[in-house]
């Protein structure tokens, strides 16, 4: 006992006044000794504790406890799943202010990613260091600048000029075409395991994605996709000629398989601490290439991993969290967590059944509330609401001089607004849940086989974006499974109203 004190001794020593001791640290103080194991483990467990409530002190009292944890733990991989208006963001800005501030780390030691140009500029804005911040492909055109690489990138949809092109006089589905070559290139498909069946539309597929591929080779001409593979092939060729200490990513149930495979070889050849922030449940970008399984199983792609939560709202209140978490854990695909809310509103999730036509209830409601949000599943549900009374432009409609805003759910994500509304919830083969089947060919490249499990997801970030009160405007004759749902399992949370 007496070497095991003097050995613990020794690790405080180093480390009291240094840092975390993360899991790659710990490993070095281990040796084969089971018992000796057992009680250096215990000790570095009380030195991190101790550490991180020492720490913690430091951190502004806006955050929560979560949210301080998040912020100072310190391991080579760390994912907090996140929830619907947890301050997600606030948490990230907070874990760079925390990194240069208090751990003098270097402002270009750290990357910081998010997925869209609007969410990259909201960062921009809140983050007051010169950090690397960018989108995945901002990120792959300045590694390959680097390297003074010549970048051509395709103007619009090149695959789609190729395709209707080649087929111009052939009466095709050629939008299933280019969307089965697109989920291809997705979802990173192996040629012989897609195209080995002797399938005539298949080798029509085949043809055309070869001349694809060949058009933009001869043009020396780049799509989205080809810049993260390249930049990725620049790094595992030549290194990187950059250095970050950590990597932030954001949004993280939106990554796609080769923008995994991208942070993996900065990871790799920069020893990066990973963290990454991001919530299963608002993952709605299956179509564009994003893949669950990458945040479902973190820890098998990345080795050890601190998982963290941050399940506090400060937008829903507590009813209304309650009524979504049973509705998206019908998913069985998805991460458990109870989402808390210290705000009470009694059934905050009001239906309003109407027969046939939707506008006269739809006024009523709209005329009560001063900030409404409208939420539509296809672009075109906002026609369900035309009216001499109603005026509708790109992004919004004019009633009774109000301008009221109406977007799809998908652009929705990560907005809030005190009331929304949404509408079309039929059961039909465009309403919500959209009822359109997947052409049996796409199967063979699409990643998620169950459609539904994504609609789910989609209902679910669109109840989420309310502050207080979500109405859902339903057809009497026809409504939403996922409304005759909600009404079995949440009736406790919800009251129709009859307007």
């Amino acid at each position: 006992m007496v070497f095991y004190t003097h050995l613990v001794n020794k690790i405080y020593m180093e480390n009291i006044t240094k840092k975390y001791i993360s899991y790659n640290n710990r490993k070095n103080y281990l040796t084969n000794n089971y018992l000796k194991n057992i009680f250096i483990n215990n000790k570095i467990k009380k030195h991190n504790n101790n550490y991180i409530e020492k720490e913690k002190i430091k951190l502004s009292s806006n955050l929560t406890e979560e949210q301080k944890n998040a912020v100072v733990i310190d391991e080579d991989n760390t994912l907090v799943i996140s929830s619907a208006g947890c301050g997600k963001t606030f948490t990230i800005v907070s874990k760079i202010d925390y990194l240069i501030n208090e751990k003098n780390i270097n402002e270009k030691e750290i990357l910081c990613i998010s997925f869209t140009n609007k969410s990259v500029e909201d960062l921009k804005q809140k983050i007051k260091y010169n950090v690397d911040i960018f989108t995945f492909h901002k990120l792959s055109i300045e590694i390959l600048k680097d390297y003074n690489f010549q970048i051509n990138i395709c103007e619009g949809d090149y695959l789609e000029f190729i395709v209707n092109e080649v087929l111009y006089n052939y009466n095709l589905n050629n939008r299933l075409i280019i969307d089965f070559i697109n989920y291809f290139i997705l979802f990173e498909k192996e040629e012989t395991k897609v195209f080995k069946k002797k399938n005539k539309m298949l080798l029509l597929i085949f043809y055309l994605y070869k001349i694809y591929i060949s058009e933009k080779e001869s043009s020396n001409l780049l799509d989205f996709n080809d810049l993260i593979k390249k930049s990725n092939d620049y790094i595992n060729k030549y290194g990187l000629k950059r250095y970050y200490k950590y990597i932030i990513i954001d949004e993280y149930q939106d990554i796609s398989n080769d923008k995994y495979k991208l942070i993996n070889s900065i990871k790799n050849v920069c020893n990066s601490h990973l963290f990454c922030v991001g919530d299963d449940y608002q993952s709605i970008y299956n179509f564009s290439g994003s893949d669950l399984d990458l945040i479902l199983k973190f820890k098998k792609m990345f080795g050890y991993t601190k998982v963290l939560f941050l399940t506090k709202t400060f937008r829903c209140p507590y009813e209304l969290t309650e009524l979504s978490t049973r509705f998206i854990l019908k998913n069985k695909k998805q991460i458990r967590k109870k989402v808390i809310s210290e705000r009470r509103i009694k059934k905050p999730v009001k239906i309003i059944y109407y027969d046939k036509n939707i506008i006269i209830k739809f006024k009523k409601i709209v005329l009560i509330f001063d900030k409404v949000l409208i939420l539509i599943r296809n672009k075109n549900d906002i026609y369900l609401l035309k009216d001499k009374d109603i005026i509708i432009n790109d992004n919004y409609i004019i009633f009774n001089n109000k301008r009221i805003e109406y977007m799809t759910v998908h652009k929705s994500k990560g907005l809030e607004e005190d009331n929304i509304i949404i509408i079309n919830l039929e059961n039909k083969i465009n309403g919500f849940p959209s009822l359109i089947k997947r052409d049996k060919l796409l199967n063979l490249v699409y990643k998620e086989k169950n459609k539904m499990e994504e609609e789910r997801r989609l209902f679910y970030v669109a109840l989420t974006r309310s502050k207080n009160y979500v109405f859902l405007f339903v057809d009497k004759n026809n409504p939403s499974i996922f409304i005759k749902e909600i009404l079995k399992e949440s009736k406790n949370n919800i009251e129709v109203l009859d307007l």
